[in-house]
């Protein structure tokens, strides 16, 4: 495994029962990078973050993360990782940064508060971070999950469908988010079954099918697999999110892109 490799999968098989759920995948993700794995419900995806974050042994192959093998190396694995799993897991008691501060406090990090602090100005939360978690948005909720993960700056997370369930703007936060994190650095290992995602943030795509994986590669190198395009002319039509954004309007996390959205494709009246 060179330095330039974050997470090397080889081989790896998983069976419950009579049913088997991955049949020998091979992987490699840069550091650095944003790498999808795309598959439908039941394809493995969930399967293969539960065995790289140790929660779960491989009835085959080997795993290895941030130079760490996840079976013989397991402690230092954890110590490398955060897993942010398909349901927000935060505490809806508490406020926004109190989350933050007991996350701190368990990884036993000096100052906790500033660290706190830092987390909500980096994912645009300080303005509610003394509100109760309850009172979040569907987008906030997941912005606050991952800045918990954050903390301690794992070089390593695993996003295991982060969007699910989010409306267009939410989406949209996260996805803003995970660019911030490859940009800083982080390996970022993203599950989604939404083509759209993966078309959008990712370094790499992979699809895993039935357990095992069919094509491995760039945006651009998967669509050369296709038959080249014939070249049409049609009118362009506004999407179903195009128009919930510029009737909606956009929020301040989603960015100018979105005021451009707004600004170009803005109805006359909101009425049809």
């Amino acid at each position: 495994m060179t330095t330039t490799t974050a997470v090397r999968i080889t081989g790896l098989m998983k069976s419950f029962g009579d049913l088997e759920v991955l049949r020998g995948v091979d992987l490699d993700i840069g550091r650095g990078s944003i790498f999808a794995l795309l598959g439908s419900n039941g394809a493995g995806k969930t399967t293969v973050v539960r065995i790289l974050s140790t929660l779960l042994a491989a009835d085959a192959g080997s795993a290895v993360v941030n130079g760490f093998d996840v079976a013989a190396q397991a402690a230092d694995v954890r110590e490398s990782i955060s897993l942010t799993g398909q349901f927000a897991a935060v505490d809806e008691i508490l406020t926004g940064r109190e989350n933050l501060v007991l996350i701190a406090k368990l990884r036993h990090l000096e100052h906790p508060g500033r660290i706190a602090d830092e987390q909500l100005d980096r994912f645009s939360l300080r303005e509610a971070g003394s509100r109760r978690v309850a009172t979040y948005s569907g987008g906030m909720r997941r912005r606050l999950d991952i800045a918990m993960s954050l903390i301690g700056d794992p070089p390593v997370i695993f996003l295991d469908e982060p969007t699910t369930g989010l409306d267009p703007q939410a989406r949209l936060e996260v996805w803003q988010s995970v660019r911030e994190l490859a940009h800083g650095g982080t390996t970022v290992l993203l599950t989604t079954q939404y083509l759209d995602e993966a078309e959008q943030l990712a370094d790499r795509i992979a699809i895993l099918h039935e357990g095992r994986i069919l094509v491995n590669g760039t945006l651009a190198e998967l669509k050369a697999l296709m038959p080249p395009a014939e070249v049409t002319y049609v009118e362009k039509q506004p999407s179903l999110e195009d128009i919930f954004l510029a009737v909606v309007g956009p929020r301040a996390a989603a960015g100018s892109a979105l005021n451009h959205t707004a600004a170009t494709r803005s109805p006359q009246t909101t009425e049809v």
